[in-house]
């Protein structure tokens, strides 16, 4: 039995559900036996994992814009959720350059709506907010971001995720701290990757988009190296944190890496070869120019404190991501699969490899509450 049996019969409200990340932990969640909620913006195409894996008819489903403090409220009050994860944000570094006001509109008012959502809420007992590995002050270095290191962001999307995390500790501190109030904890990932992404501007999708066309790539750093990571790698540390917090406390309040393991960093040549490889297709070639807009080069999270205290680590080598990440694109690009029932399944073989491999959260029998 998994540590996250705990979700059983639980009601968890996601923000963002409709998001890429959102719908998988929706699914997961309701595969883990959860009443799952969520609050999101319409999906942005019909080719996204939502609605490809017509979840609307699974969980319980509101549209809505997290700039919209009163709305947020209302569901939150309407639902009563125990736990809560803000995943909503404008989550592309492309477009924060095209729409700043926006980016940082929906990424930190977002973020401020929903503490306020939690802070009005009784009924919740854990608030993560997930940002990402770019919230951190990018020097360029050969080492992995601590949690303790400085935020910060050059781009507009890297800056807001950088507040975001600012807001989230000042929440924290200022209206959580009392006996009986909500727990609280952000969570930074790296480079997530995985069937149902279909947004612009991002490497995989682009990829998939590319072969489909019977197109070639144009790639601006092909040299960058990223944390990628399966999408199921981060969601089981986010589900295995808000776990952690509910049954062991306020120690495991405050910010979190999830990442690869960090001698495993690898560029977008490598991540565009090994797909190659294992999809037998797909072709690119480098476009790299002085005027295009920044985006960092070198950025490696140190998931050490995850590892040692959540007894967390990620379950796939680079060779088994990217095969789970071309089989889920097989399934999003055929036209007689069942997308969901995919995704059921690639989360089972995920749990079962965890449990293989002996991660706590997979093997785990006992949970105290």
């Amino acid at each position: 039995m998994s540590l996250l049996n705990a979700y059983k019969g639980r009601k968890v409200l996601l923000t963002g559900h409709t998001g890429f990340k959102g719908s998988w932990m929706a699914i997961w969640l309701k595969e883990l036996g959860a009443e799952v909620y969520g609050y999101s913006l319409e999906p942005y195409s019909s080719y996204d994992n939502f609605v490809r894996c017509n979840l609307q008819d699974e969980i319980g489903h509101k549209i809505g814009d997290v700039r919209d403090r009163d709305a947020m409220i209302a569901y939150f009050n309407a639902v009563q959720p125990e736990i809560v994860f803000h995943l909503a944000a404008q989550p592309l570094v492309i477009k924060s350059y095209e729409d700043p006001a926006g980016t940082f509109e929906t990424n930190l008012m977002g973020v401020v709506n929903f503490f306020d959502a939690v802070r009005l809420t009784p009924s919740v007992k854990v608030a993560l907010n997930i940002t990402s590995d770019k919230c951190y002050d990018n020097k360029e270095w050969i080492w992995g971001y601590r949690e303790t290191d400085p935020m910060g962001g050059k781009d507009p999307y890297s800056a807001s995720k950088g507040c975001a995390e600012l807001i989230t500790s000042s929440y924290m501190h200022s209206f959580f701290q009392k006996e009986g109030a909500a727990l609280v904890a952000s969570a930074r990932a790296g480079n997530v990757i995985g069937g149902g992404d279909w947004a612009e501007n991002r490497i995989v999708p682009d990829f998939f988009r590319a072969i489909s066309a019977k197109e070639t790539l144009n790639v601006r750093n092909l040299y960058a190296t990223r944390p990628w990571q399966h999408v199921l790698e981060p969601l089981s540390g986010y589900l295995t944190l808000a776990v952690k917090l509910l049954t062991e406390g306020r120690q495991y309040c405050g910010g979190w890496n999830f990442g690869p393991d960090g001698m495993t960093n690898y560029s977008v040549k490598d991540l565009l070869d090994k797909v190659i490889d294992t999809h037998k297709a797909g072709a690119y070639v480098s476009t790299a120019s002085p005027d295009q807009l920044h985006e960092a080069m070198l950025l490696k999270l140190d998931i050490s404190k995850a590892v040692n205290f959540l007894k967390w680590k990620p379950v796939l080598t680079f060779e088994e991501t990217v095969d789970f990440v071309v089989d889920g694109y097989k399934a999003d690009m055929s036209e007689t699969n069942n997308v969901l029932n995919s995704r059921r399944e690639q989360i089972a073989a995920f749990t079962k490899l965890a449990a293989e491999r002996q991660i706590q959260w997979a093997v785990q029998t006992e949970v105290l509450i």
